[in-house]
């Protein structure tokens, strides 16, 4: 569900479009951190939500969320924009920050910075900006996504700790493809059929859900 609901998203665009202009390294621990501790947040309020309500409730509020995503996606696969309107629209978002941090200030040379990098000590160098944008990008991106409210609606209904595992998997997986893979990858995606396929994938989770509460 979650390699699904990932694959082709702004945050995978924003992810590999930082792994094209910065240390790959320093990209994919900034965003795995990031969507590591956004599981697990999310896993724990699903595991929580039982105790703050009966567990009958919690089951149908899973079931309505996943035909509910299902369907989202499904609209997001016949009626959303193309890949290359997204793509473009999530490097745009990323130059103009990059432009308003920076300002008119000139980018310096490669070599010194290579120079610096080196004579930092090794967790210094992955505390570093690019590390702290890489997270906050993706875990702001990701707040409020459908994965994240479907990975809360998982724990509410499911074993926890499984969600938690699968998730940090799916996400892992995602997350490597896009810093290694790059923006080619991420260009060459159908994002029509990772929608579709998604929506087909949340309305089985849907009505599995929904037929456990029949029997």
């Amino acid at each position: 569900m979650t390699l699904l609901s990932e694959i082709g998203d702004n945050t995978f665009f924003a992810t590999a479009i930082l792994a094209m202009r910065h240390p790959r390294r320093l990209v994919l621990a900034g965003c795995l951190a990031s969507l590591i501790i956004m599981t697990i947040l999310s896993a724990a309020v699903g595991w929580a939500a039982p105790n703050l309500m009966s567990r009958k409730l919690t089951h149908h509020i899973t079931t309505l969320l996943f035909f509910g995503f299902g369907l989202w996606s499904l609209k997001e696969a016949f009626f959303g924009d193309g890949d290359d309107d997204e793509l473009a629209e999530v490097e745009a978002k990323l130059d103009a920050d990059s432009k308003a941090k920076t300002g008119t200030a000139k980018t310096k040379s490669k070599d010194v910075d290579e120079l610096k990098k080196k004579k930092r000590p090794f967790l210094t160098q992955f505390f570093s900006p690019v590390f702290l944008k890489a997270f906050s990008i993706t875990f702001f991106g990701e707040w409020g996504d459908k994965s994240q409210l479907a990975t809360i609606g998982l724990a509410a209904d499911e074993n926890p700790l499984g969600v938690v595992l699968g998730g940090i998997i799916g996400q892992a997986l995602c997350t490597t493809a896009a810093v290694l893979g790059g923006k080619s990858l991420a260009s060459r995606i159908s994002e029509r059929i990772v929608a579709l396929s998604g929506g087909i994938l949340f309305i089985v989770f849907g009505l599995q859900s929904y037929l456990s509460t029949a029997e």
